[in-house]
């Protein structure tokens, strides 16, 4: 069963298209993933869904409803954590959950503040002032005022941006559990490690969803193999492993280098000559799986669309 639907949508901003005949479906119960680079329209497509923005062509659904025609509908039934979620530094934990609960009208919420904060840990600090917490905490404050009135579908736009690795880790533990609720989950995220956790991502690029599919299946996707190679001087090997015919892409990971070719067997010892014949020492080199961010970049470069 459907939890959203998104038919051709379109939306401008004066001569800038944010948004370009969009189309996308999410199941219900799923995690899904909208991933993309800054100007992408993850964010627009967001607001979209939520009835905050008006498409300019399309039709939206949310849980059968029409966000246009039925936006109070929605609104019930939905949870929207922004990029920029406003929590009252001048507020406990406890008093923010509380002021949400009553924008939302809901009433007899004392039992659900107690389960959101055990939920997500904040139980020991919930008389501290909103100011006082750490990003990571903040963004699970934000997520109990998101849940206090239960939605159906929640959507969260990068809510782990600008947050510590640790508190990112600690929010997808959240939202692991969350997921067994039975509740929807759609998310942007500039993290493509993130989006390998969701049942299903969408890379878009400039208004245009590039491709749908689960990780793994988006991994099928990738034409060619991917090569690491741990080697010296890695600046210099990039610069020259880049204008190489055989390297159809080149990306540098710390002390290392993953490329792109078509064939492992039969290239690299074409490339591994060509680094030797440059005075570059190779101490090892292996195939390995493709990222989300090898297929993204793949995607890009080909100019393959859905």
């Amino acid at each position: 069963m459907q939890a959203l639907s998104i038919s051709t949508v379109s939306k401008t901003f004066g001569t800038i298209t944010a948004v370009d005949a969009l189309s996308l479906t999410v199941e219900r119960g799923e995690m899904f993933a909208l991933v993309g680079p800054d100007g992408s329209g993850k964010t627009t497509t967001i607001r979209m869904l939520c009835g905050i923005v008006k498409p300019d062509s399309g039709t939206v659904t949310v849980l059968d409803y029409d966000v246009q025609k039925q936006k109070e509908e929605v609104k019930r039934r939905i949870g929207y954590l922004s990029q920029r979620f406003s929590l009252y530094g001048d507020l406990t934990i406890d008093e923010n959950i509380e002021f949400f609960a009553e924008i939302h009208k809901v009433r007899g919420y004392k039992q659900r503040r107690d389960e959101l904060l055990e939920f997500t840990r904040l139980t020991p600090f919930r008389d501290r002032l909103a100011d006082k917490l750490s990003g990571g905490m903040k963004q699970k404050l934000a997520l109990a005022c998101t849940l206090i009135h239960t939605p159906d579908i929640i959507f969260l736009d990068e809510p782990t941006t600008g947050v510590d690795p640790v508190s990112r880790r600690d929010f997808w533990k959240v939202l692991s559990a969350l997921l067994k609720t039975g509740i929807t989950i759609v998310m942007t995220t500039p993290y493509l490690d993130e989006a390998e956790r969701c049942s299903r991502v969408a890379l878009m690029n400039e208004g245009k969803v590039l491709l749908t599919d689960t990780p793994a299946g988006l991994k099928q996707q990738m034409r060619g193999e991917v090569a690491e190679i741990v080697c010296s001087e890695i600046r210099r090997s990039f610069a020259l492993l880049k204008h190489h015919p055989a390297v159809m892409e080149v990306q540098a990971f710390g002390d290392r280098l993953n490329i792109v070719v078509r064939s492992a067997v039969v290239q690299m010892p074409e490339i591994l000559a060509y680094l030797a014949a440059q005075s570059v020492t190779v101490t090892e080199w292996r195939t390995v799986r493709p990222s989300l961010e090898n297929v993204f970049i793949s995607l890009l470069s080909e100019g393959r669309t859905a």
